[in-house]
């Protein structure tokens, strides 16, 4: 890797890490932590790469991507950045950065990126970026938040993603975000002033469904809201619908709980519809995926109530930690909705461990988080069925053979539902199970499990 790097950055230590690495791979660096020093060396004609922060002590690299595309037109710039949201990563994009990162961020990836940005070949001079857009302030409000490697990469893929042609299939739990993604998606694109509209089963009834849903769009987008949920006729006339598509078609987006590929080989989606859907996935992981996020989603929340007239109220740490450990099935939905009861119902302005509690008992059953794994929370079902097994006893011991009773509770379920799994192929349920086919044949001959060919759950 060779060519002369511009780094900017007020964090000595970053300028420092980074002019050594780049040395060591055979580049030559400057680095300042002054964005009008960087704008002298663009001047100069220096440098074939820019690394820059965003937030520096005399402006914001963001607002000099523009200068920097009409003075060296093709130069390549990567953002890195400690405000590490969604809105940051689709300015970086909007701005025509080559490339962002946050902070902290990952030192051979981040190479791995220079690399790629200094072999690129110089490209003809590139649009400034557009003006901000009113738009923007909007989505200071919604639940688009993470730090997470899993949200950090969901927003550099929506920031891809947006000003393209491509169909949008969004994938994830309910109360994850899919819809709220959708609608970033259209409103920082280019179509941001056309009209976004959502349509449901209910949307889809009559013959002239399309022909209505086109017109309300007028070329802007169309969500598909849960498609794989419409009948058999709703996904016929989506099939019809994207036919009759012209040069000025309206931008196309869906949202699935899963993968079409699951619903088409269950029977779930028609073909047809499959493959006219199949533009980019964007995965909205579940909150449990992403457990570091929720102190910043909570505290996100506590502020959007704070503005909207409710008391100020804060989490105890031990308040945090049981929130960090709980599952949330309902996802980033079911925790605003926790921490909206809590502003609420707080005695004090610290919301206490105590306070959390009561909440979540009347949610569904908490798995914890920290450190364990799936083996870990069946042991803990089982300890509690056990428990009360022996509780129902009244100080008696239960009838002798209590070992082999419960092997066949867990067992008997564990091979019904790989057998389920695998459409009742028995060499592939074994091969699941870990265990010999002769095996597999012996214990469904000995629990009287019945055995049939069926479509696969999955």
């Amino acid at each position: 890797m060779d060519g002369t790097v511009l780094v900017a950055d007020d964090d000595r230590t970053i300028r420092t890490v980074l002019t050594q690495a780049l040395t060591r791979a055979g580049c030559k660096v400057h680095a300042t932590s002054s964005l009008m020093t960087l704008m002298r060396w663009i001047d100069e004609g220096k440098g074939d790469l820019v690394i820059s922060d965003v937030i520096m002590p005399d402006g914001n690299g963001l607002d000099t991507l523009p200068q920097i595309g009409a003075k060296r037109p093709g130069l390549p710039v990567i953002i890195i950045s400690a405000q590490n949201t969604i809105m940051t990563a689709i300015q970086a994009a909007e701005a025509e950065a080559y490339d962002y990162l946050p902070k902290p961020f990952d030192l051979p990836d981040l190479m791995k990126r220079a690399a790629r940005a200094l072999e690129r070949k110089r490209k003809a001079a590139r649009q400034s970026a557009p003006p901000a857009d009113p738009v923007a302030a909007e989505f200071d409000d919604l639940p688009l938040v993470g730090r997470t490697p899993q949200m950090q990469a969901l927003y550099r893929l929506v920031a891809k993603v947006m000003n393209t042609d491509l169909p949008v299939l969004i994938t994830g739990e309910n109360g994850t975000g899919k819809s709220l993604i959708a609608r970033a998606v259209h409103d920082f694109s280019d179509r941001r002033n056309l009209p976004f509209v959502t349509v449901g089963a209910a949307d889809l009834t009559s013959v002239d469904s399309a022909a209505t849903i086109v017109s309300q769009a007028r070329g802007g987008a169309i969500l598909f809201d849960e498609i794989a949920d419409l009948n058999e006729e709703a996904q016929a006339r989506i099939v019809r619908m994207l036919d009759s598509f012209d040069d000025h078609a309206p931008r196309v987006l869906a949202t699935s709980q899963k993968g079409l590929a699951e619903k088409l080989e269950s029977g779930q989606i028609r073909q047809d519809l499959f493959y006219r859907l199949g533009g980019v996935t964007i995965s909205v992981p579940a909150l449990r995926e992403r457990v570091d996020d929720i102190e910043l989603l909570a505290m996100h929340f506590l502020a959007r109530a704070e503005r909207a007239g409710h008391p100020l109220r804060r989490m105890s740490g031990e308040a945090l930690e049981l929130m960090r450990q709980y599952s949330w099935p309902g996802n980033v939905r079911q925790l605003e909705n926790c921490v909206r009861r809590l502003i609420v119902t707080a005695a004090e302005d610290v919301i206490a461990k105590a306070e959390v509690e009561a909440v979540l008992s009347t949610q569904p059953a908490v798995e914890s988080l920290s450190g364990q794994g799936d083996a870990d929370r069946i042991s803990g079902c089982v300890d509690r069925h056990l428990r009360r097994y022996f509780d129902l006893h009244g100080g008696v011991l239960p009838p002798p053979g209590l070992y082999q009773r419960i092997l066949r509770e867990v067992e008997v379920p564990l091979i019904e539902i790989a057998l389920q799994a695998t459409g009742g192929n028995q060499a592939k349920c074994a091969d699941l199970l870990g265990i010999n086919r002769n095996t597999l044949r012996k214990k469904i001959t000995e629990h009287d499990i019945n055995v049939t060919r069926r479509r696969k759950l999955m």
